[in-house]
């Protein structure tokens, strides 16, 4: 998709227009709950829409700059053309003429008055009545638009009102009750965090008048959203997998054994985060929260079949203690084998599609393969390593050296 859009984004250029690349419905979700369109936005608030407009070109020049912007653009806040028909109300009243008259003549010239209703059915149609339109085609047939006296005369409109075409705001934005206008920025090549940083860096150079602001939004402002989200889910996520540990067990000891395979499984999964090239994101997160409970299941299993050795046959000493752990690390070798063999040829398919979702579905996978990879290592080498040194301390047994000597 990426070389696509690259090969897309040189053939397809348009003056003052800007590319935004993405999938249909994930652009129109952005537009529907922030209203920016790219990954990043920046809202510009205050009272005056010219200063609206300048302060958003300025941004769009600094937001150029930065590296990773693959385009930036402001939105023209002003730049539309109106018709103004402005009321002389001194000639209005020297030729007896209330000012609603002259603005019915206008609407009903202009815009059209609704005359009757047609009935076809059950569907109505309004009848409307205005003038044709080569009377109101040009600014200048507008003068000629006749407005009766009570007397019966009939004055030109020109005779009664200034009509000019004057310059405004195409569309007006608002939030909060202040004006708006936004600045769309698309980037590539970079992940959206460094490059928020980066373009906060470049807005402080920016001097801003007095009751105006900047807000970013976009996707950043969903990711920091979703952030604030995850501050709790993945401390509360290991909080509950410690607690239901604690539970099962009734033992402190055992449970930090088994909370010691998370970090494990973290650390494959950042080592292939890091081979593919992807950055943190939500995605990447919900894939950690998965693989810590995967690496927590795979660890308690380990440690069950350790313990039921021991219950077995305990040991007196040092080699028997060794014997233990062994064989029931030994017992869980083909199993563990089996388990993350199934679950990395269950996620490779993700891998191997291009459809929609699938960037999501590849950063959720990812930390779960590497780390099933980093935990079927360390566990099956470091769990029994650490349990028989731990058991050895607490059982005060000594070591093989210690007994030869004695």
């Amino acid at each position: 998709p990426q070389k696509l859009i690259a090969d897309m984004d040189k053939r397809v250029r348009l003056p003052g227009m800007m590319n935004s690349w993405g999938y249909p419905i994930k652009i129109r979700l952005d537009m529907l709950t922030t209203g920016i369109r790219t990954p990043v936005g920046i809202k510009i608030a205050g009272t005056d829409l010219m200063q609206i407009d300048k302060i958003a070109k300025e941004i769009e020049v600094l937001a150029r700059d930065v590296p990773g912007t693959r385009s930036a653009i402001a939105d023209r806040v002003v730049g539309g053309k109106y018709i103004e028909i402005v009321p002389n109300r001194r000639e209005i009243a020297r030729y007896g003429i209330s000012l609603g008259m002259v603005q019915q003549v206008i609407r009903t010239a202009l815009g059209g008055m609704q005359m009757d209703e047609a009935v076809e059915g059950r569907e109505r149609y309004p009848i409307m009545l205005r003038y044709d339109r080569p009377f109101r085609e040009h600014v200048t047939d507008l003068d000629n638009i006749l407005v009766s006296t009570p007397n019966g005369a009939h004055i030109p409109l020109a005779d009664l009102a200034d009509i000019r075409i004057a310059e405004g705001p195409s569309m007006i934005k608002s939030e909060d009750a202040r004006l708006n206008g936004w600045v769309f920025v698309d980037i590539e090549d970079r992940d959206l965090g460094s490059y928020i940083a980066d373009l906060k860096e470049a807005l402080k150079t920016l001097e801003l008048p007095a009751g105006y602001s900047l807000k970013l939004s976009g996707q950043f402002e969903q990711m920091q959203e979703a952030n604030e989200r995850l501050k709790i889910a993945v401390p509360a996520t290991l909080l509950i997998i410690l607690t239901l540990l604690y539970l099962h067990f009734g033992r402190w000891d055992r449970t930090i054994l088994i909370m010691l395979s998370v970090p494990f499984g973290v650390i494959g999964g950042v080592w292939w985060l890091w081979l593919a090239g992807y950055n943190l994101s939500v995605a990447v997160a919900v894939g950690f929260i998965a693989l810590a409970g995967i690496a927590v299941e795979t660890a308690i299993v380990m440690l069950i079949y350790i313990d039921h050795e021991m219950r077995e046959h305990w040991p007196d000493t040092f080699e028997k203690l060794l014997e233990n752990v062994r064989h029931g690390a030994l017992q869980r070798l083909r199993p563990k084998l089996m388990t993350v063999s199934t679950i990395i040829l269950g996620l490779i398919p993700i891998f191997l599609t291009d459809g929609p979702g699938s960037d999501v579905m590849r950063r959720i996978a990812l930390p779960m393969v590497g780390g099933m990879v980093s935990t079927l290592i360390l566990t099956l080498i470091l769990i029994p390593v650490i349990y028989a040194v731990y058991m050895q301390w607490k059982l005060k047994l000594p070591n093989k050296i210690e007994r030869t000597e004695q």
